[in-house]
């Protein structure tokens, strides 16, 4: 078996704004998704997760998600589980030149899915590299996340960005606009991260943005604003001004809630991570549900979060600078 690892991340600024050609600033942090793949001869595939926020499940199938793991989950989730991993799959068969292999792919993750912090990017990114690898193939980093993107825009039906996957792929700090996609220099940022318990529905919620976006002007002109903010917080990176990046992360927030991406409980996180001298806060990924980021040096903010209602975990979460990791 084949192992390969890949970090969730967070967005510091950029999110939904990304999709239309804006900046973001995702970063990678060391919560990761292990996957292990196998060959098999038989064209199958064979899906095992043991967490990924889903009780876990097994299912064996032959290029068909129709007949999905019975568990306790959104249908949606657990559809977009199973189709990451088969477009993942035709990458690698296209990278290899092997149209008819099958595998057997084993998932182990630390990162919720659904939840904002990166957890199909993270999967897709570590599938395609360990199931390359099986077949004796290994990618270069910039292709791996190109495939990783391909996968990511079937699956959402052409509204994803690079910034999940190239982040992942790469690791550190990244910036990305457009086809545009580069590392970038970053201080030890005090990463805190609030998490309610659910996921938001991201395909929805991206939908929702362009309709408005469509119908409203001043839609439209809130994810040029975010743009703008992106900028701006490339400058305050770039210098280490951590003050300025909390002020400039809540001006996100507030434009991502005009978006109507927030939720009551990402909001009251948000407010208990200010309320507790955090220097910035706001929702990470598509919203609706899921995680928050705040910056915060001192253990106020982790704190506060822990004894917020609504709120199901809280932590800290180191800038993790390698992206994908061949573990065997």
């Amino acid at each position: 078996m084949t192992l390969s690892s890949a970090p969730g991340k967070v967005y510091l600024f950029g999110e939904h704004a990304v999709v239309y050609g804006e900046p973001a600033v995702p970063c990678a942090i060391e919560r990761r998704a292990r996957v292990g793949v196998q060959r098999r001869d038989d064209g199958k595939l064979r899906v095992h997760s043991k967490d990924l926020s889903l009780n876990g499940f097994t299912v064996e199938y032959d290029g068909s998600t129709s007949n999905g793991p019975d568990i306790d989950v959104s249908e949606s989730l657990i559809s977009a589980a199973m189709g990451y991993v088969d477009h993942a799959i035709e990458q690698v068969r296209d990278a290899t030149d092997e149209d008819e292999v099958g595998f057997d792919v084993t998932i182990e993750s630390d990162i919720p899915l659904g939840a904002g912090l990166g957890s199909s990017a993270a999967v897709v990114v570590a599938a395609i590299d360990a199931a390359t690898r099986e077949l004796g193939v290994t990618l270069e980093t910039d292709e791996l996340a190109e495939r990783a993107y391909r996968t990511e825009y079937q699956v959402q039906d052409g509204q994803a960005s690079r910034a999940d996957t190239f982040c992942s792929a790469t690791g550190g700090a990244v910036r990305v606009e457009g086809e545009d996609c580069r590392s970038l220099d970053a201080p030890d940022l005090p990463i805190v991260i609030g998490f309610d318990g659910g996921a938001g529905d991201t395909g929805k919620l991206v939908a929702g943005v362009r309709d408005l976006r469509n119908e409203y002007d001043f839609a439209a002109d809130t994810v040029e604003a975010i743009g703008d903010v992106v900028r701006n917080g490339e400058d305050a990176l770039a210098n280490g001004d951590i003050d300025e990046l909390g002020r400039l992360m809540d001006f996100n927030h507030g434009l991502l809630s005009a978006l109507g991406v927030s939720s009551r409980s990402l909001d009251t996180m948000v407010w208990a991570a200010r309320d507790a001298g955090a220097r910035g806060a706001k929702l990470t990924g598509a919203g609706g549900g899921g995680c928050i980021v705040a910056l915060d040096p001192t253990p106020e903010t982790e704190t506060a979060l822990s004894f917020t209602p609504g709120c199901e975990d809280a932590f800290r979460a180191e800038l993790s600078e390698k992206g994908v990791a061949r573990l065997e």
